[in-house]
């Protein structure tokens, strides 16, 4: 089986070798602070007795489990803790084709590019199912797609890329339709916290056996580097997750679920509505300066990134790399995202220089 690099990594590699000062707009990494209680838990635990530096429980501590559990409504046993969404999105991936129900799985087109990648590391199939301009996917299009060879629907609300937040009524769909064909939807809800639209829905609001919600702490509390995400999973799918997830990883960082832990428990909701509103303030100077380039975008309605066409300007890679030899800003190609979108590119409002990074791009393109 043959395995492509990531894009991300290529663009991020070209960009640290370039000969000029370049504005990172690439990855999703927040530039804010994480909260004071996270770095007072680290602090803290770096005191503990020696017994605390050895391999934690593998399905996750079980106080942070715990915690999880109370706030998303299921039973801690249905709660395992994994390294970030990335590998909670493959464990969820890995339980919905293992039951032998079917090997396809349904995506959307702009998709996340390392679901694809992940259907084909499990040995299943792509079959993707296109968002309409603003993102919205129509649920309509995702039952005509699927069939009995339909083992997952992956779904990523808010959308990594387009922004879009899905309402409640089409989850509600979409979980109808994995219940129809005996599939299970994996929902990634790893940018809830990054809701600005007020409309965003869990797949957990409607009760099923037939979804499974994935999420992480990397985004909402700013430490990508952490890797403390989690699965939620129907009691009968448990098991075998937590036997994939102990010969894969043994288990994950102990002291990085005890400081989430404390972050959790201390605080306060002020903190989240903040970094919303500095990504409510970013997008509109980011925007303000496309409209300037005479560029066509996206308003996200949820997540932290922005898809921009610029006339005669594809988004392929070799426009990318030469827009950071030439303007000083590096983005991401959209064909990356799918064929929908190889015209656009997309970037991450996740840097203190975005006013900077606006005004290159308006003075390159106008």
């Amino acid at each position: 089986m043959e395995y492509e690099t990531p894009l991300f990594f290529r663009v991020m590699q070209y960009a640290s070798s370039a000969d000029r000062d370049v504005i990172d707009m690439v990855s999703g990494n927040p530039d804010w602070d994480p909260p004071a209680a996270l770095r007072e838990g680290l602090h803290e635990y770096a005191d503990l007795e020696s017994a605390a530096f050895q391999y934690p429980p593998s399905d996750g501590l079980r106080e942070l489990r715990e915690e999880i559990a109370a706030r998303r409504g299921v039973d801690v046993e249905q709660v395992v803790v994994t390294n970030g969404a990335g590998e909670a999105n493959y464990l969820a991936m890995a339980r919905a084709l293992e039951r032998d129900r079917g090997d396809e799985v349904l995506l959307t087109d702009p998709v996340y590019p390392y679901y694809p990648g992940k259907t084909t590391m499990l040995g299943g199939t792509q079959r993707f199912v296109a968002a309409d301009e603003d993102g919205q996917l129509d649920p309509a299009d995702v039952r005509a797609a699927a069939s009995e060879r339909t083992g997952a629907i992956v779904v990523n609300s808010p959308n990594n890329p387009t922004g879009a937040v899905y309402p409640e009524e089409t989850i509600e769909e979409l979980v109808a339709i994995a219940e129809e064909y005996d599939a299970i939807l994996v929902s990634d809800e790893v940018y809830d916290h990054y809701d600005l639209s007020g409309r965003f829905a869990s797949a957990l609001e409607v009760e099923s056996d037939h979804r499974i919600v994935t999420n992480a702490f990397s985004k909402s509390l700013a430490i990508t580097g952490f890797r403390v995400g989690y699965a939620i999973f129907p009691r009968d799918l448990v098991e075998a997750a937590r036997s994939r997830h102990m010969l894969v990883n043994v288990a994950g960082s102990r002291p990085a679920q005890y400081a989430v832990l404390q972050a959790l428990r201390e605080t306060d909701p002020a903190y989240y509505e903040a970094n919303r509103e500095l990504l409510r303030e970013r997008v509109a100077t980011f925007t303000d300066a496309l409209d300037a380039a005479g560029a066509e975008y996206t308003t996200p309605e949820g997540s932290f990134y922005v898809l921009a066409r610029f006339e005669d300007y594809p988004g392929t890679l070799e426009n990318v790399f030469r827009l950071i030899d030439e303007a000083g800003v590096a983005g991401m190609p959209g064909d990356a995202f799918g064929e929908s979108r190889s015209d656009w590119l997309r970037f991450a409002l996740v840097t203190p220089r975005v006013e900077e990074a606006a005004e290159r791009l308006a003075t390159y393109f106008s």
